[in-house]
């Protein structure tokens, strides 16, 4: 199946439809990896889905978001690394060097589509959107099955989608979390 992919930028109604009520999950509205653990229990649900929502109308590249027909199925979160604190903080997704990187951090799948390369999809978006943007390093922090994978583990991506698109392990801090990076 062939999807649409379009940046999430003024297109909010479409988020909060793939999101529903919660979010994605647990009030997150995609802004975990840009606050500390005290602001997302202070600002999750209607303050984050706030701070999105006016992030995306002022025209701030948050991410994308994959279409079937008119129907939002997928989004993957894709800023600049540098816009996400949470990584530089983590022992996982630290930095390996210096490098300038986009990161490609969130991915969140229609329950109906999932297993439909969805995730894929947006992964493939993800570098051409990044490229556009003027960027020459997309990074990801997939998980690495090691046995039945829940749902709330895969919005990282699983680490064959990074491997099939061709990206590069530059780092791999606890066996089912490794980093990984794509030239673009």
């Amino acid at each position: 199946m062939t999807y649409r992919i379009e940046p999430a930028a003024e297109r909010f109604s479409d988020l909060e439809d793939l999101f529903g009520t919660s979010g994605a999950f647990s009030g997150c509205w995609c802004m975990w990896n840009r606050q500390t653990n005290a602001e997302f229990q202070e600002q999750n649900y209607e303050p984050n889905r706030e701070s999105l929502r006016a992030n995306l109308a002022e025209g701030h590249e948050f991410g994308i978001l994959a279409f079937d027909g008119e129907t939002p199925v997928g989004w993957a979160a894709l800023a600049p690394r540098g816009e996400y604190s949470r990584l530089s903080r983590s022992p996982v997704t630290k930095p390996v060097d210096d490098t300038e990187v986009w990161s490609v951090t969130c991915f969140v799948v229609r329950k109906g589509n999932r297993g439909q390369g969805v995730a894929r999809a947006l992964l493939a978006g993800a570098e051409q959107r990044a490229r556009e943007l003027g960027a020459a390093v997309l990074e990801g922090y997939p998980v690495a099955p090691d046995g039945d994978l829940v749902d709330t583990e895969a919005w990282h991506g699983l680490e064959s989608m990074f491997v099939d698109a061709g990206f590069t392990e530059v780092a791999r801090r606890k066996p089912r979390r490794p980093m990984y990076r794509k030239t673009l």
